[in-house]
């Protein structure tokens, strides 16, 4: 059994958004790959803490997890389609059931004209005679990777590639899984019709002949692929990173999954990006922080100094007085947000700073300061 996304995140269903992201955030660091290197527990883990804060730090996936569970986590899940199913359940067993002689062929559920159209839709499979001999489209399966990129690069943007090992159609025999060339003959698995039963009773289900695929002929396997339809390589995919991406951010590059099967699109691939910390700045939201030490002379009687942003250099005018910690914030030189676009603000730390050493001029020098100083000044400092 699938285990509880909540729970791989150390959570309650009642946590907040901020509960969410902080957990996430906990656990990527202590089980990253880069931490615990050649650790397969630990790179395993930390694929299990991103796909859970894949669902649960969106809030509408968090919403369908809630609703359906694991259900909800399924490739091509259908909110819509699946509600449909569970109110025909619901009524099927409130009426004990549906005997061989009831006729439920004209019952319309919501869209769904039948309880045919909402099983075969949401499984893959149709009632007896339906589709037959034609395969259904499979879409290929999403793909994840983690990638790690410098402070300065989460900041700006960047376009990097990448090496994957992906599924992919195979190109000899174009996804058919058939050698090019080779004779056809019916599919003696399911005798040419494509399908084969799956369910006995009342119901008669089927599925897709695993044998054919459901093309309903076979031919000589393919040489590349065995049959498969799909080989596997590694490929070099160019991606952009967007600025102002955060730690955890997830980055959706559309068809570069796995292969689909008989004629269904590719998955898409996701980028799990991994920020490393920066010596000088941090980052909160679209703010940045950056500490700047200052001089006793620039505290005290003010001055302009020069200090760097990731727009180049510029002046930055201390006021006269300033205490060890004060905030300068500098508009606009913050992180893009990459949704609005916009920039946030630096918020310039001043650390105040002594020389180095000290004589007895430097000594003499501070105890005048001293006498400036108006009362205790800790006096307000109290357990």
């Amino acid at each position: 059994m699938a285990q509880d996304l909540y729970s791989i995140l150390g959570l309650k269903r009642n946590a907040s958004e901020a509960d969410i992201k902080k957990a996430y955030r906990k656990l990527a660091r202590k089980y990253h790959p880069d931490v615990n290197p050649g650790n397969k527990d630990a790179e395993q883990k930390f694929k299990d803490i991103s796909r859970a804060y894949e669902y649960l730090g969106n809030p509408e996936k968090r919403k369908l997890y809630d609703e359906f569970g694991e259900e909800s986590l399924q490739a091509g899940f259908d909110a819509d389609k699946t509600r449909q199913y569970h109110r025909w359940q619901s009524a099927a067993d409130g009426e004990g059931g549906f005997g061989v002689g009831d006729d439920y062929s004209g019952t319309e559920f919501g869209r769904f004209h039948s309880y045919e159209d909402i099983f075969g839709d949401m499984f893959g499979f149709s009632a007896a005679g339906r589709s037959a001999g034609r395969p259904a489209k499979e879409r290929g399966q999403d793909v994840e990777y983690t990638l790690s990129i410098d402070f300065l690069s989460a900041l700006k943007g960047m376009k990097t590639d990448i090496s994957l090992r992906r599924v992919r159609e195979c190109e000899k025999c174009s996804g058919t899984g058939t050698e090019p060339g080779s004779k056809l003959i019916p599919c003696n698995v399911c005798g040419g019709s494509g399908r084969i039963k799956v369910a006995e009773g009342p119901l008669h289900f089927t599925q897709v002949c695993p044998r054919c695929g459901g093309h309903g002929r076979v031919g000589t396997p393919c040489s590349a692929c065995g049959g498969s339809g799909q080989t596997e390589g590694t490929e070099k995919i160019r991606v952009s990173i967007p600025p102002g991406v955060d730690e955890g951010s997830r980055i959706r590059v559309a068809g570069k999954g796995g292969a689909g099967r008989a004629g269904g699109s590719p998955g898409d691939l996701y980028l799990v990006v991994h920020v490393e910390p920066h010596p000088v700045l941090s980052r909160k939201g679209s703010d940045l922080y950056m500490d700047v030490p200052v001089s006793v002379g620039e505290a005290v009687g003010g001055g302009t100094i020069t200090i760097p942003t990731v727009d180049g250099d510029i002046s930055l005018k201390i006021p006269s007085g300033s205490q060890n910690g004060k905030l300068l914030r500098v508009k606009g030189k913050g992180m893009a947000d990459p949704r609005t676009k916009t920039r946030g603000d630096l918020f310039v730390r001043l650390a105040v700073r002594l020389p180095e050493g000290g004589d007895e001029e430097m000594r003499s020098a501070a105890r005048i300061l001293d006498r400036y100083y108006q009362g205790d000044i800790r006096k307000n400092v109290r357990l």
